[in-house]
């Protein structure tokens, strides 16, 4: 098992916190001072540092997994981000990436609407093509990227990567009526893949 990892776009540090109640050594990193403010607030003994996915201040080879929870969306150069987490995994290390599924990103906030009867819908803008588009998140300004799945699939394995676990998982959403509306599509992918040893 994995005895160390970077969480890339850490937040306010909520995976470091886990990883390191789960015994591992985490290292968190994200470009958005406020949000690593409140993760040293939240984790005074945590290491955080500040810094763009594209260009991590960690040495070759360091950790054993490298997160991309919910970023890979706010990365400007996908292949970059791809090719520094490679580059800080340990031979047979893992990078673990859980991303919003391509039609969530292709929809943006207001591609999603309702029919008469009450079902939803979701308008679709140019699946296939990528863009980037400025969001809001928790009072900061975003820029997210919509990229079809190949792209992220091409950018890993060209980066050298084995896919070793896919997923959409569905909702777990206590509430059997949110549950219901969420799982008529998987809003997410996971997916595991490793650095050759």
């Amino acid at each position: 098992g994995a005895r160390d990892m970077v969480d890339i776009g850490c937040g306010e540090g909520r995976f470091c916190r886990m990883a390191r109640d789960a015994g591992l050594a985490p290292i968190g990193v994200d470009p958005t001072g406020a949000l690593l403010e409140e993760a040293r607030r939240r984790d005074p003994r945590g290491t955080y540092h500040k810094a763009m996915a594209e260009a991590l201040p960690l040495a070759d080879a360091c950790v054993d997994l490298a997160v991309f929870y919910l970023t890979l969306i706010d990365i400007p150069d996908l292949s970059a981000a791809i090719t520094e987490a490679v580059r800080v995994l340990r031979p047979g290390g893992r990078i673990l990436i859980a991303n919003l599924a391509g039609f969530i990103t292709a929809a943006r906030h207001d591609g999603f609407g309702r029919n008469a009867d009450g079902t939803g819908t979701i308008h679709m803008r140019n699946y296939l093509d990528a863009d980037a588009y400025r969001t809001h998140w928790r009072g900061i300004d975003i820029v997210n990227h919509h990229r079809p799945p190949a792209a992220y699939m091409r950018a890993l394995l060209e980066a050298g990567l084995i896919l070793t676990h896919y997923d959409e998982p569905p909702s777990t959403h206590p509430d059997p009526q949110i549950r219901a509306r969420y799982n008529h599509v998987a809003y997410f992918i996971v997916m595991e893949w490793q650095k050759p040893a």
